[in-house]
């Protein structure tokens, strides 16, 4: 059983526009799999959707076989702490009014009592703080501070902390690295790649960047105007059997 599945889902917004249009996808434990098109495509709606902050018009969504798409806000909450999300802008996605260590202890805080963690362990909220923050190579000293005084490199890496705070099987990162300078994505695709082997997290990578996608992903979607026009596994992108688009990205990749 895959642990999250996608069956011809399909999303159109009031105005009447198409945004996703049968899309399917499997995630499997401890894998990433890689969405990239170009901006305006539907990859950010797809999240959405995933995240249930969208509703679908069709199709189903499967949490480890459990049908998540039909589910109330009330009766979904058990399972947003198994599906984090990490998104393109950190000082959006953080309280300018919290201190870091306020930011990272809001998971465990909301879902704690309902978790199991394994890598982490909680015998104090200052001690959990500095493993997470260790966890994604900040000094504990970072704990005390407020956002505006890290830079955008270190406030992603707390987004990420946040979001493994609670070991969920699941992170959709959208766009994580396209806020950052080139020296920053780079570490920070380090990073995650790292985390999800210590942690065995599956990642949903979303991203216009088909290198960043290349260095991240064991499979590969191409998705153009809503449609998944190409899928592969990472050591077949180059092949001559790919989607004329997915060959126009490598172009672009490659110049």
């Amino acid at each position: 059983m895959s642990l999250l599945e996608v069956k011809h889902l399909y999303k159109t917004y009031e105005y009447g526009v198409e945004v996703l249009r049968d899309v399917n996808l499997t995630l499997e434990k401890k894998q990433c799999v890689g969405l990239v098109g170009e901006s305006g495509c539907g990859k950010s709606t797809l999240a959405r959707c995933l995240l249930h902050i969208e509703r679908i018009d069709q199709g189903s969504i499967l949490f480890q076989g459990t049908p998540l798409h039909n589910k109330s806000e009330r009766s979904i909450r058990p399972y947003r702490k198994h599906i984090q999300t990490v998104l393109q802008n950190p000082s959006a996605a953080l309280n300018p009014k919290l201190k870091i260590k306020d930011s990272l202890i809001d998971p465990y805080s909301q879902f704690g009592s309902q978790t199991r963690l394994n890598h982490f362990q909680y015998t104090s909220e200052k001690a959990f703080v500095a493993q997470l923050l260790e966890a994604v190579e900040l000094p504990v000293g970072l704990a005390d501070r407020y956002p505006h005084e890290l830079s955008g490199g270190q406030k992603q890496r707390v987004t990420i902390a946040r979001a493994i705070s609670i070991e969920p099987d699941i992170i959709i990162l959208d766009e994580p690295t396209a806020s950052l300078d080139v020296l920053s994505q780079a570490a920070i695709l380090r990073l995650l790649n790292g985390l999800r082997e210590q942690l065995g997290i599956s990642y949903l990578f979303i991203s216009h960047d088909l290198s960043a996608v290349y260095t991240m992903s064991q499979k590969i979607l191409v998705m153009r105007d809503g449609i998944i026009v190409d899928q592969c596994k990472k050591e077949d992108l180059f092949s001559a059997e790919r989607h004329t688009y997915t060959k126009e990205l490598i172009a672009m990749f490659d110049s």
